[in-house]
């Protein structure tokens, strides 16, 4: 109900035409929440957020990017295969699913101070990648 409301907001006092959404983490789990119910939203970015316990999570309504890290200790590779897939199977709209060598959980959040050089071309790829989807449909 929240994001009704603020949707609403952006749309009636702010003159939204179109409205993407990005979160991190459990912001990313509530991205992908919100690309399966809310048709009002132009597109979406998960980064190492997902929906785990629902048979309906691979019919999404808009464009959502989903952002993953290859030794993310939350979310398994094997979980983002099945994502993959199954996604593939029953999802009808554009989507994509990334992984990114090396990286970890919250991995696109990192600080320039906190950023080791062998992630820092992956940090700065996931960040582009991530404007670049809303740019494309937002």
């Amino acid at each position: 109900r929240e994001a009704d409301v603020v949707l609403k907001y952006l749309k009636e006092q702010c003159g939204a035409k179109k409205i993407g959404i990005v979160g991190f983490s459990w912001g990313g789990m509530a991205v992908h929440h919100l690309m399966l119910k809310n048709p009002q939203l132009a597109a979406g970015v998960s980064l190492y957020g997902i929906i785990r316990d629902s048979e309906e999570r691979y019919n999404l309504l808009n464009p959502t990017f989903f952002i993953f890290g290859e030794k993310d200790h939350t979310i398994s590779y094997d979980q983002i295969i099945l994502l993959e897939e199954k996604l593939k199977q029953y999802c009808k709209v554009t989507y994509k699913v990334k992984v990114y060598p090396g990286q970890v959980h919250g991995f696109a959040q990192l600080k320039p101070e906190d950023m080791k050089p062998d992630d820092k071309p992956y940090i700065e790829e996931a960040r582009k990648d991530m404007i670049d989807w809303i740019k494309m449909f937002v």
